[in-house]
């Protein structure tokens, strides 16, 4: 018996298939068998050698089918009870065959082939057995890969760089797609942490820019009525309080924060253009008052050395009389540069102490209680000195020694008290 394994199929194509065939005279196309020969069918309208060559074309087609499984077989492709049914099915199409060829052999060759299946099962457990080590290790292999995306997706989900972790969870979002699938249970559960990640990161990521929505609708709603408080007071002409303020102002914007870049940039814009106009016009006043200030500089000059002429004072009621006048002319005069016009204040206010200070003490000197006050003291120290003197004379007549010492020393102590007292009243007469 010929060895299954050098059997197939194609040792029936050996040769020409057309000569197990002939057509008859009605075109009737017959096969030779070794049971002698059988109608296949026939092929109007054709040639003789064009209704073989249809017949020969079927056999050929289930001899490459017998072909095609036995090489399966061997290679371990098939498994062994497919490949049985297999050969069961060509059996019975090879036994119904209406085809030109060696049909014979071809019947052979597929009755052989469940040896072949026999002969290399091991092939085919060796195959399975690879391709499950393949699958097993592309599994493990895939489970690698997702385990390694699903760590770093999750060592992202409390991140607070919200740009670039959106773009990265982007790309592992799409290696996810582009790696292999795992089962469905495993993937499941990958996917299920792997998306909690996505999401734990999304819902922060939303909460943060809400809330800094909200905040930003605060700053803009502050620096809102900032704005228009600064626009109200671009035209003042109250130049010192205004631009106070306006510093003020620029105080509360820094303190409000910063909103959308957009919105802040605007914002600005209308801010600065409010103060602009505003400290515009304060410098085009301030310079066209320049020369004013300077004429008025001159004024005080002329003035100061008028105040100053005063001195030393003479005649004090005139002093203060020309005084008065020169202060109402001083007062009339307009604004001068401050620390110029500080620096003659001083100066005007060393006259007006001087004249005070000479008109308060002949204020003093004038006043008839302080004059009657001065006379009563002295008429006092007068009266204790002679009743001092009186009551040592009698103290010295009754022999009474320390008791008048005692006397005569309080009445030399008023002497020197009534030689002050008489020069103060004198200075009162003068």
């Amino acid at each position: 018996m010929s060895n299954p394994e050098n059997l197939s199929a194609a040792s029936a194509l050996i040769g020409d298939p057309a000569k197990f065939g002939r057509v008859g005279e009605d075109g009737t196309v017959y096969v030779t068998t070794p049971e002698g020969e059988r109608a296949v069918g026939s092929y109007p309208g054709k040639s003789n050698e064009e209704a073989l060559a249809y017949f020969v074309r079927k056999f050929e087609s289930v001899a490459s089918e017998v072909a095609l499984l036995a090489a399966r077989i061997k290679s371990g492709a098939l498994v062994p009870s497919d490949a049985l049914a297999a050969v069961n099915k060509l059996k019975e199409q090879i036994s119904n065959l209406n085809g030109v060829g060696d049909l014979a052999t071809l019947a052979k060759s597929v009755e052989q082939i469940p040896s072949l299946i026999e002969g290399h099962k091991e092939a085919y457990e060796a195959r399975k057995a690879a391709e499950n080590a393949a699958k097993e290790a592309k599994r493990v292999e895939a489970s690698a890969i997702k385990e390694k995306l699903v760590a770093e997706a999750e060592s992202l989900a409390l991140s607070e760089s919200w740009k670039s972790t959106g773009d990265r969870l982007k790309v592992l979002l799409d290696e996810w797609k582009a790696a292999p699938r795992l089962d469905k249970k495993s993937d499941a559960e990958l996917w299920k942490r792997f998306s909690s990640a996505r999401n734990k990161f999304d819902k922060r990521r939303r909460t943060h820019f809400a809330q800094l929505e909200n905040q930003s609708a605060v700053v803009t709603s502050s620096k809102s009525a900032i704005i228009e408080e600064a626009k109200k007071l671009a035209d003042s002409k109250d130049w010192l309080a205004t631009a106070n303020r306006f510093k003020e102002l620029m105080d509360a914007w820094k303190a409000a924060g910063r909103g959308k870049k957009s919105v802040d940039t605007r914002l600005w814009e209308e801010f600065k253009n409010a103060q602009d106009t505003f400290f515009a016009a304060k410098k085009a006043d301030l310079e066209k008052r320049q020369g004013t200030m300077a004429q008025n500089l001159v004024k005080r000059e002329e003035l100061i050395t008028q105040f100053e002429a005063l001195l030393p004072v003479t005649d004090i009621k005139g002093a203060r009389n020309k005084f008065h006048d020169l202060r109402e002319k001083w007062d009339r005069i307009g604004m001068t540069e401050r620390n110029k016009r500080a620096a003659l204040e001083v100066r005007l206010e060393k006259v007006e102490n001087e004249i005070n200070s000479l008109h308060e003490e002949v204020a003093r000197r004038s006043d008839p209680t302080a004059i009657a006050h001065a006379n009563s003291v002295v008429q006092g120290l007068l009266d204790a000195i002679e009743n001092y003197e009186k009551q040592a004379a009698k103290a010295e007549a009754a022999g009474q020694s320390a008791k008048a010492l005692v006397a005569r020393e309080a009445a030399a102590a008023r002497k020197a008290w009534l030689a002050e007292a008489q020069k103060g009243l004198a200075d009162f007469k003068k």
